[in-house]
């Protein structure tokens, strides 16, 4: 009798142990975030490529992954021998789009190059000393005046956008402080210490070109912070034909131009990543056949 109670006991115990574990790993699934598509490609494509886990890690956490969704997606993809599955497959990165701040890669800086937006959730906020361009989209806000307020503005081909009041503005080749100034004048005649604020919610006045051995060859919207690897994600990626040790990036400055080198296998393997430069409006990203 004794025994039959000690192993009913034992058995209970055993079984609420298990349903316990059992709730903790359900709780643990429910809870756990889904891997991004984007990241689990590309650990699947590196480790058919005999990348280094170290290596997937550092290249992932380079254009923005976090440290814990890069460690889970390394976990998820067990199968390393996948090359014959990903032969002739090109890797893409994409940046997470709502990286908490914290996580977010540091962009490096470019000789004499425009400094890199920020970004405020989905919006972008361009810099300082963006000028605007044909083609950029404009938001003109006046303080307690909604009458005059423009809530989209398309600056045209001329150079110019129309408000309410002032008519016709010219505002290409200004930024959006000297726009406000500009504005702010042109509505003193009608109303008394105009507050005005000017943004730039779309820019399509700036950008790249990929040339060469790309999937889709030709000029790309630039936005603030592209690298090369995510021109070239943007452009398709290579083909089959494209030299991919010696791809090169041409940059105007100061009316002299110069050539910077970029071996793309180095860096999808995470070797070099100085190479995977920010690039500035009007680059060129040559890809020889």
């Amino acid at each position: 009798m004794k025994v039959t109670r000690m192993a009913f006991r034992f058995t209970s115990a055993a079984a609420m142990v298990l349903i316990s574990m059992g709730a903790k790993v359900a709780i643990s699934q429910a809870t756990e975030p889904a891997l991004p598509k984007e990241l689990v490609q590309y650990v699947r494509q590196a480790k058919g490529q005999g990348v280094a886990d170290a290596k997937i890690k550092k290249q992932a956490q380079a254009v923005g992954w976090p440290a814990p969704l890069v460690d889970a997606a390394l976990v998820s993809v067990k199968d390393t021998k996948t090359s014959s599955n990903t032969a002739g497959v090109e890797a893409k990165f994409e940046t997470p789009a709502a990286t908490p701040a914290e996580l977010r890669p540091t962009i490096p800086a470019t000789p004499g190059g425009t400094p890199p937006t920020v970004t405020v959730g989905s919006t972008q906020v361009v810099p300082d000393d963006y000028l605007i361009g044909a083609g950029d989209t404009l938001q003109i806000s006046v303080w307690k005046e909604t009458e005059v307020s423009v809530p989209t503005a398309t600056v045209r081909p001329d150079g110019r956008i129309t408000v309410p009041l002032v008519k016709e503005v010219a505002v290409a080749g200004l930024t959006p402080r000297q726009a406000e100034k500009v504005i702010t004048d042109g509505l003193g005649k009608f109303i008394t210490d105009a507050n005005v604020t000017v943004v730039v919610t779309a820019m399509h006045s700036k950008k790249v070109f990929v040339i060469g051995a790309a999937r889709k060859e030709g000029p790309l919207a630039y936005t603030y912070g592209m690298s090369v690897m995510q021109a070239l994600s943007e452009a398709g990626g290579l083909t089959d034909y494209a030299k991919r040790k010696r791809i090169y990036i041409l940059r105007t400055e100061s009316g002299r131009q110069y050539r910077m080198d970029f071996n793309y296998d180095e860096v999808i393997r995470g070797d070099r990543m100085d190479q995977n430069i920010v690039l500035l409006p009007d680059d060129t990203v040559v890809i020889p056949h």
